[in-house]
């Protein structure tokens, strides 16, 4: 039998904002409902395009899915030819042929906002240990406001470094 797979901790209600994001979706669901992994994680399958990403960020329980949503909009609109993917139950932003820049991951009081390249920016962001190589991190919590213009600032300049190739 094979135990390395988690199985889902907990299962999330399906907010009332998620509508018809839920439909069609490659969302995991239980009696209707989003299976929401350790931490209240969305579990999502793996595909690409904006489709899953919005799903995942509708999935998000509470105020991190309306974190979820500032976040994919201020990288829309500071990297209009973003792609967009979800991928290990995570949205990965990235640019053709150069791979991801950003990635966010929900945990119990926080979401992660991961820059994959992350050490290589000015101001380099604070969340890193020496096992993390390049990728750098920010996490937010509920009463955290985001700093729009830091975020603008990093977002643009992920996105203009070469990406993570998995």
């Amino acid at each position: 039998m094979d135990n390395s797979r988690k199985k889902p901790a907990t299962k999330g209600k399906s907010p009332s904002n998620m509508g018809n994001k839920l439909k069609g979706a490659n969302i995991c669901q239980k009696n209707g409902e989003a299976v929401l992994l350790s931490g209240g994680n969305p579990q999502i399958a793996k595909a690409d395009g904006n489709a899953p990403v919005q799903a995942y960020i509708a999935a998000m329980p509470g105020w991190k899915s309306d974190l979820g949503k500032r976040l994919d909009q201020l990288i829309d609109q500071h990297v209009p030819e973003v792609q967009k993917a979800v991928k290990w139950n995570s949205p990965f932003y990235g640019i053709h042929g150069q791979g991801w820049f950003l990635s966010f991951h929900v945990f119990t009081r926080y979401v992660k906002v991961t820059f994959f390249k992350g050490a290589l920016l000015s101001p380099v962001p604070p969340g890193g240990t020496p096992k993390s190589k390049e990728a750098r991190w920010i996490d937010i919590y509920e009463k955290d406001s985001i700093q729009h213009e830091q975020f603008a600032s990093w977002v643009k300049q992920a996105a203009a470094l070469p990406g993570w190739k998995p």
